[in-house]
């Protein structure tokens, strides 16, 4: 077993396994898989008594999971239980959150249909040669410090700028957007920052309207400027809530994904050798670090609009319902061995739930896919010695807190180029200067 794993064993009592889940226990957080397993076991669509009080019902297994994603019983219009997402997520400024991701259909069609019209895959492929540059440049920077939090160095650093790009913010005004998008995303979930936090909603709401209304009168070839250019427009407080549900989903997932994916290819020496030696399993990989260890553990917000019952289980109306992303991409009903890491796994594109499925699939998986290829391929290249600074703390560094929306590290700090043995020490240096880097 790697040893991000090596967490409590799931083989508790059911009771003291559904308590750490509801409570979001350190040792669930650390290694939630373990509990997962014991669940899809024993209680696969589990009653939670999560701190916010509502009722919520886990979903563990594969097939189950497949089908509540696209289950319209199930509601993600945060309008129809406002009451139970504000239990949830707290009283944010709705504004921002009035976006595609928490509507159904017809307004989610509606929503998704223009959204489509303009992050097309030609869009996407089109900025290879972009996201590749700007992946390199941030890893020079990071070769100049030799020992790095990957996290904050490279792998939030990354989506970050490409979506900047993608929405076509001037390099100009990006330090103060991405400030207020910082404060936002930082104050969200603390009730002790609740007047910062709807101070920082309405100075970023107003910053989104006049970027919209900047591009609206100086015309840009990106993903902003095709939405103002499409046939089918969105109003203007539609566009505002996209451009902040694409960036808030957009770098977070993309971030935890390239630490969670570059972790255990480090823990996994074997699977690392593949891969630097056929770069061409890249693809093939991110889709099996997608399933393995995604960052998306659970489904976000959805409500039962009606009763309904899963394997025996009754789901009363109005219950929350969640769905474990992580669980189901290791149910062995699914995946053969799905507790190891297999970088030449096959067949798994439109088959792990790393984006979802359904309706909600991730509208911007081909991006996320394309950094996630760029960000491994320039790392192994650049950095094929690379190793941790320290492993026992990196067991202990995975997201904490009672919502385990995301699965990420808070930090990975890395040794980009570790001395070979026997080598002179002052060896490295000279080569990197001999080589221009």
């Amino acid at each position: 077993m790697a040893q991000q794993d090596a967490a409590p064993d799931g083989g508790g009592e059911l009771h003291e396994i559904v308590s750490a889940v509801s409570r979001g226990a350190p040792e669930y957080r650390q290694c939630p898989h373990p509990m997962y397993a014991a669940l899809r076991e024993q209680d696969p669509v589990c009653r939670l008594t999560p701190p916010h009080g509502i009722e919520t019902y886990l979903i563990t297994r594969y097939d189950d999971a497949r089908d509540a994603l696209s289950d319209p019983r199930f509601s993600k219009n945060m309008h129809g239980a406002i009451d139970t997402y504000h239990a949830v997520y707290g009283s944010f400024f709705d504004a921002l959150d009035d976006n595609v991701l928490f509507s159904d259909p017809p307004r989610h069609t509606r929503l998704r249909r223009v959204l489509r019209s303009a992050f097309t895959p030609r869009r996407v492929e089109q900025m290879r040669p972009r996201i590749t540059a700007i992946a390199e440049s941030i890893l020079r920077e990071c070769r100049r410090a030799g020992t790095v939090d990957l996290m904050a160095s490279f792998a939030f650093p990354l989506p970050v700028a490409v979506l900047c790009e993608l929405m076509g913010i001037p390099q100009e005004d990006r330090p103060e957007i991405l400030e207020q998008f910082a404060v936002v995303t930082r104050s969200r979930f603390d009730p002790s920052r609740k007047a910062e936090l709807k101070a920082a909603e309405e100075r970023l709401q107003h910053r989104l309207e006049r970027l919209i209304s900047d591009t609206r009168a100086h015309p840009s070839d990106s993903f902003l400027g095709d939405l103002l250019q499409a046939e089918e427009r969105l109003e203007d407080s539609e566009l505002v809530a996209s451009l902040w549900v694409l960036f808030f989903a957009g770098h977070k997932t993309t971030a935890y994904q390239i630490g969670n994916s570059v972790l255990n290819l480090l823990l996994r020496p074997d699977q690392a050798a593949l891969l630097r030696k056929d770069p061409a399993l890249i693809p093939r990989a991110v889709e099996e670090m997608l399933r393995f260890e995604g960052s998306v553990e659970t489904s976000t917000f959805r409500y039962a609009a009606r009763a309904a019952e899963i394997r025996g289980t009754a789901i009363p109306e109005g219950s929350l319902v969640q769905i474990a992303i992580s669980s189901a991409n290791r149910d062995p009903e699914k995946f053969d061995l799905p507790d190891e890491l297999d970088v030449t796994r096959e067949g798994l594109q439109g088959t792990h739930l790393g984006f979802g499925h359904g309706t909600h699939y991730c509208l911007g998986a081909p991006l996320a896919r394309l950094e996630l290829e760029i960000a491994l391929a320039t790392l192994l290249r650049e950095f094929p010695d690379m190793e941790l600074a320290d492993a026992q703390e990196t067991g202990r560094a995975w997201l904490k807190g009672p919502v385990p929306a995301f699965r990420g590290l808070e930090h990975l700090r890395l040794v980009l180029e570790p001395p070979r043995p026997g080598a002179d020490p002052g060896e490295a240096s000279l080569a990197s200067v001999a080589s221009g880097r």
